[in-house]
């Protein structure tokens, strides 16, 4: 791990930026810290944590690791995913997770347990770090109970991806477990192998298990929109269709990294794929095409049962704050009116100077210049400028942070069966350890989806420095902070690290690229009057796609996929813009306390190394770091 020069002050490089912006670094008496990364930020400076009683923190740590391992019992892909399952932990590279009612029922009673024990603890003898991983817990664990105990769906515990429907267009087996083994289960020897083709395995048990939720929920009125249905039909009959060829992707990456591994491989893969997992396949799809017959165009869940429940609560859980979706809708009118006033002038500097905002902004998605060939000439191109794109910002990291990660990123294109119903693209880290790395998933379906002006902030919220370099700086916590992450901390980093990359001088030189950094930004607050409009509101789809058009310029190619995602993933898209907006409203608020006492690196360190937080404790670690910076 890299030290950035404790000398090197940055500055912003125009005085016209935000007044929150002007004072980014005036000074360079940062905290110093010591021993890497970790406990966050906050910990290691003058604070109570001093005279903590380490007995009583040693105590605290077993039970969260203790804790964790439960957690991880339950869901051994995560043991995968972090790179933790072995050791005395390698059976849990053997198990999926169990997906059926009965599996949801035993992860509730696990989470109730565990919750149960955390708050009869006393955390007042405990470091800062320890006490602010007691109160991660209490509000994940709560927060995913409380969803449980709605009448259906699919609830993240310490994630994002909550969905009201198990099986969807972008939620279900038939998507995640083909993913996962090709992407995350590691093939390095005869065991990992073994461990894949158990896995493979159980994954007909996973789309029964779901099946019979699926049958469950449309029996208590629960059907999904017409729209959702068939995006879910043409992807599944893809899938299966792939699969009976020779087992598809399930087979080949399998055979693909087991060249050098005796066994085989090939035949066992196969039989599985073709004599359980299809069939198993075409009774999901048989429900399917079953409820396509039952189902109407209403979008939102305030057309169904519970849903207006469900909908306050999935807006608690993306923005872990109480603030009601008419709020959230207001907020975003103003924020995007804001946000299109920063635009105006770029446009008009451009010659585009007739119409609205977003009238121009379509002109513009229209010129040429700007477009990437069509085909695989052009995902070639994109796969290029990507990886140009983020070894620029890796090299301008140490201006923005004290400690650097290594910022491991494997740029990979979705799943050709999943990209008619994923969004652009997706991204997170890798494994505790390293050995996997962090993905920046990018849709290639068309290259029409992107804009040489637009493609620089998608790198820089999905690899560095959002999603990927934050989850290294996670991944250096105790196990159990590993695990466990809210939406508008994640989601709102990233819109901060789109925001960095402005800062430090991506688009000096670059007005259109700027103008796709701030039309980013704008889209995220038009999320948060779609995704309100749609199930609070009453909205039509197709009201919330003319929205995203009209109103901010973006492609209907691009956004209707968006619209069906915000469908099936009720709340998530307003944690984005409330995340952005708290991360922004504390580092205005350090500045202003601090003086010249605050360094830019000294606060984006404090954010990252407090972990993936609830935007309640993201204030309190912003309150300690600012404490021990004054002391």
């Amino acid at each position: 791990m890299q030290n950035a020069p404790r000398n090197n002050t940055f500055a912003p490089r125009r005085q016209s930026r935000r007044d929150t912006l002007r004072q980014l670094a005036t000074g360079a008496a940062g905290i110093a810290l010591g021993g890497g990364l970790a406990r966050p930020l906050a910990a290691n400076a003058a604070s109570p944590a001093a005279s903590a009683d380490t007995s009583a923190d040693a105590s605290g740590a077993a039970m969260l690791d203790a804790i964790a391992w439960r957690l991880l019992e339950r869901q051994p892909t995560r043991a995968t995913g972090l790179g933790v399952d072995t050791g005395a932990h390698a059976a849990l590279r053997h198990r999926l997770d169990d997906i059926s009612q009965a599996g949801i029922d035993a992860l509730a009673a696990s989470l109730r347990e565990d919750l149960a024990r955390v708050k009869a603890i006393d955390t007042s003898s405990f470091d800062y770090s320890t006490r602010t991983s007691f109160a991660v817990v209490k509000s994940a664990y709560a927060t995913a109970l409380d969803g449980l105990a709605q009448p259906y769906g699919d609830v993240a515990v310490g994630g994002w991806r909550n969905a009201p429907y198990v099986v969807i267009q972008n939620v279900g087996a038939y998507l995640d477990t083909p993913r996962f083994l090709e992407a995350d289960h590691p093939v390095r020897g005869k065991d990992d192998a073994e461990g894949y083709i158990a896995r493979l395995g159980q994954m007909s048990a996973q789309l029964d298990g779901e099946l019979g939720r699926m049958r469950s929920a449309a029996g208590q009125g629960l059907v999904p929109p017409d729209f959702l249905i068939d995006r879910t039909i043409a992807q599944m009959t893809s899938t299966i269709a792939e699969a009976r060829q020779g087992g598809g992707g399930m087979v080949q990456s399998l055979v693909k990294r087991t060249a050098d591994i005796p066994g085989d491989w090939e035949k066992q893969a196969g039989q599985i794929v073709s004599g359980q997992i299809v069939p198993a396949l075409e009774r999901q799809l048989t429900e399917l095409q079953r409820q396509r017959g039952l189902a109407t165009g209403d979008p939102g869940m305030r057309e169904r049962p519970h849903g207006s429940e469900y909908y306050a609560w999935a807006l608690r859980a993306s923005t872990t704050t109480p603030v009601p979706a008419e709020e959230i809708h207001q907020l975003g009118l103003e924020q995007l009116a804001e946000l299109h006033g920063r635009m105006d002038p770029i446009l008009k500097s451009l010659g585009y100077t007739q119409g609205s905002v977003g009238a121009r902004m379509t002109a513009l998605g229209s010129d040429k210049r700007f477009m990437f060939p069509a085909g695989d000439p052009g995902r070639k191109e994109i796969m290029a400028f990507i990886q140009k794109r983020i070894a620029w910002i890796r090299a301008q990291m140490p201006r923005a942070f004290r400690h650097l990660v290594p910022g491991n990123v494997e740029v990979r294109r979705i799943p050709i069966a999943e990209e008619p119903g994923a969004p652009t693209a997706y991204g997170g880290a890798g494994s505790k350890d390293g050995t996997i790395p962090g993905k920046m998933w990018i849709n290639l379906r068309t290259t029409d989806l992107h804009r040489k002006y637009d493609l620089p902030t998608l790198v820089h919220h999905e690899a560095i420095p959002g999603h990927v370099w934050q989850g290294e700086y996670a991944n250096r916590l105790p196990l159990l902070r590993s695990i466990l992450a809210f939406n508008a901390y994640s989601e709102g980093w990233a819109l901060y690290g789109e925001q960095l990359a402005d800062e430090l001088g991506a688009y000096d030189d670059d007005p259109v690229g700027r103008l796709g950094y701030l039309q980013s930004i704008a889209f995220r607050a038009c999320r948060m009057v779609v995704d309100t409009g749609l199930h609070a509101k009453g909205w039509s789809r197709e009201q919330a796609v003319q929205f995203f058009m009209q109103k901010n310029g973006n492609k209907r190619e691009e956004v209707a996929s968006e619209v069906d995602r915000y469908c099936s993933w009720p709340g998530q898209a307003c944690g984005y813009k409330m995340g952005h907006n708290q991360i922004n409203r504390q580092r205005a608020r350090a500045i202003a306390e601090l003086g010249s006492a605050y360094d830019l690196r000294d606060f984006d360190q404090a954010v990252v190394d407090g972990g993936n937080v609830p935007l309640d404790v993201l204030t309190d670690n912003i309150t300690a770091y600012i404490e021990a910076t004054k002391a």
